[in-house]
């Protein structure tokens, strides 16, 4: 599997406790491949006795357009979509975003998901620099289990769509990262329309296996706030200096004209 970030951090999470998972499902076609892994997710956790609650965004046609109550930082203007929506937030340890990749992206109703649930002063706050590891959902566990047309090939750093980790790093990094979610690598579903019937039934297998100890899994590791300059949100020299003799780049996004990490 690819590591999206740069190497992995410290496990932070206890197998043993009981824990509320959110699966935001982003497929209008719930008996679909897609829907397949959101089934085994949900036998899997709730099978360890979790709780996990599904948000079905096209079953609840989920507006994904933001609309002024969505970005106007007052909270009496948030809509009861995206007020549903954070509640089931709040209470979640580990989120799990399922969906199709469109376009090297997401969906557009996830992407509006982000865009309008993940709000200043909810998710973040750059004024009080409550990003990264300092972030308002810091504690809280994420990862992305996508599918895709392309093959493992064609999204790798030699295909025709590009590296994977590449395409990813808006998401993980400029996304749940910065909201101080502890990013798990991706689960990468390949393929699809290449596929038989026997690859399919190997990757929900792998996904079940996988979700059995979810929990001790360690994260990816990305830069964090001491990195950069509060003033400038930008790399602080001390910083630069240290990773200067560095054979590759210290993350996906901060490439510094040097090879990708590994």
């Amino acid at each position: 599997m690819e590591d999206t970030g740069t190497n992995r951090g410290t496990a932070v999470e206890d197998k043993g406790a009981t824990k509320t998972v959110l699966i935001v499902f982003a497929h209008g076609d719930r008996t679909s491949f897609n829907g397949k892994l959101l089934d085994v997710a949900i036998q899997v956790l709730e099978g360890q006795g979790h709780t996990v609650l599904v948000s079905d965004l096209y079953s609840q046609n989920f507006d994904p357009v933001a609309r002024k109550g969505d970005v106007s930082g007052n909270d009496e203007d948030i809509l009861p979509d995206v007020r549903s929506e954070m509640t089931k937030l709040e209470s979640a340890d580990l989120v799990i975003f399922q969906f199709p990749m469109y376009w090297s992206s997401a969906p557009a109703i996830m992407k509006g998901w982000f865009d309008r649930v993940l709000q200043d002063r909810f998710a973040f706050n750059f004024v009080t620099n409550q990003i990264l590891d300092n972030g308002l959902m810091s504690g809280k566990k994420a990862l992305m289990s996508i599918t895709t047309g392309g093959t493992g090939e064609m999204l790798s750093d030699h295909g025709v769509s590009g590296d994977i980790n590449v395409l990813l790093w808006p998401i993980q990094y400029g996304t749940l990262r910065t909201c101080g979610f502890h990013v798990l690598p991706p689960q990468l579903s390949y393929g699809m329309p290449f596929i038989d019937e026997s690859t399919r039934t190997d990757y929900l297998s792998q996904w079940r296996e996988r979700l059995q100890n979810i929990w001790t899994e360690v994260p990816l590791s990305f830069l964090t706030c001491s990195d950069y300059d509060p003033a400038t949100f930008t790399l602080t020299k001390d910083f630069c200096d240290k990773t200067k003799q560095s054979e590759r780049a210290p993350s996906v996004g901060h490439h510094m004209g040097k090879p990708l990490p590994q």
